[in-house]
């Protein structure tokens, strides 16, 4: 009996030896398949970034980055597409930068609210958005403008209201407010469009029951409210971004009233900010590499779409599903340049908003030279 359990455990030392040294050399060739990898850095993970946009061609550059993809690989940055409209791979030149997740905001507002939350790293919105999401204690930052103008007045097609004069008319002749639809209190179009009544000495009132004010505005909450509150005549008219205006026309809604660029006074809403690109204190921080190449890749369409009108309208009407006429007739400029009058642009805003009371926090009562530092962060463009 002692015997066999001996031989046992002679046989038991030997099976595990045999087990060890097999391990041992199923662990050399593994290591050695890995030192003779030559792609070396291309299995390693990288970051996964959440950038948010709007559906509107203020941002038909991030857009064609997204529908043209590889077409853009010659210039340095461009998209490979994983699953269409939501996840892509950002590469610059060969290398593999950063995973992007696409997100779709309704507005502005909702843009800041998702940097609020911890949701997005980078974001295109209205410059008027990011600066009130700054205010209110938002860790965000605008790293780029995107876009400039391509914002209107729309009244229903037919209407008397044809122009300024036929709308100051309006307001001075009708008994009850006029009502002005908008699609977010945050952006753009509804901000240059108040300032510009304020400045003109007109009372605005966003109560439906102050009957005393010279003009209602009334939320829509979302763009795609514009047109059916145009038609079931829910507001007198509305003010609000490309293409939404030229879309009026072109189905036989509504007629543009006035582009904001040209409100009174004369001169002062030419180039007007609209959509920047923002990114999170964080994501600066983390990842300023991944922030570059992304920032290069909207550059190169940026140009792409100035130079090609006819190629972007069509990208934007495929994408958001609006006629190629409509998308061909937006007046828009698309810019990665912070220019000294693109801040001018920006300074007006502050001003004029910090005038109407728009502000309670960090921009409150602020010049634009003493606050830069706060709002801005243009590194990724230099």
């Amino acid at each position: 009996m002692r015997e066999g359990i001996g031989d046992l455990k002679v046989k038991k030392r030997v099976y595990l030896s045999i087990l060890l040294v097999l391990v041992l050399a199923l662990s050399v060739s593994i290591t050695g398949c890995g030192d003779n990898n030559d792609s070396g850095d291309e299995s390693a993970e990288v970051p996964s970034l959440n950038v948010s946009y709007i559906f509107t061609n203020h941002q038909t550059p991030f857009v064609a980055a997204m529908s043209q993809g590889e077409e853009f690989k010659e210039d340095g940055s461009y998209l490979k597409e994983i699953v269409p409209k939501e996840k892509y791979e950002l590469y610059s030149g060969d290398k593999h930068v950063c995973d992007i997740k696409v997100i779709t905001a309704k507005s502005g507002s909702e843009t800041a609210t998702l940097f609020a939350q911890g949701h997005v790293d980078l974001g295109l919105a209205s410059v008027t958005a990011v600066m009130s999401a700054i205010d209110s204690g938002t860790p965000v930052k605008i790293i780029s403008p995107i876009q400039t103008e391509g914002m209107a007045v729309v009244f229903p097609k037919g209407s008397e209201v044809k122009d300024w004069d036929s709308f100051v008319n309006l307001i001075e002749t009708s008994e009850k407010p006029v009502s002005i639809g908008y699609h977010s209190p945050t952006s753009a179009p509804k901000i240059v469009f108040e300032a510009a009544l304020n400045e003109a000495g007109y009372k605005i009132t966003q109560d439906a029951n102050d009957i005393s004010a010279d003009v209602l505005l009334v939320d829509l909450k979302e763009t795609s409210n514009l047109m059916p509150a145009l038609t079931s005549k829910q507001v007198d008219g509305w003010v609000g971004p490309s293409p939404h205006p030229e879309v009026a026309i072109t189905e036989d809604i509504g007629q543009i009233v006035v582009q904001l660029r040209d409100l009174p006074p004369e001169g002062k809403w030419h180039d007007t900010p609209c959509c920047v690109v923002a990114a999170s204190d964080e994501a600066i921080a983390d990842y300023p590499d991944e922030i570059k190449a992304f920032m290069k890749l909207i550059e190169q369409t940026s140009e792409w779409c100035n130079q090609n009108s006819d190629g972007a309208a069509k990208i934007t009407a495929d994408w958001m599903g609006i006629s190629e006429e409509a998308a061909a007739k937006a007046m828009l400029h698309y810019t990665t340049e912070p220019s000294d009058s693109w801040k001018d642009g920006v300074s007006v805003y502050l001003t004029t908003l910090d005038k109407m009371d728009k502000y309670e926090g960090a921009l409150k009562g602020k010049q634009l030279n003493e606050i830069e530092s706060s709002l801005f962060d243009f590194q990724f463009v230099k």
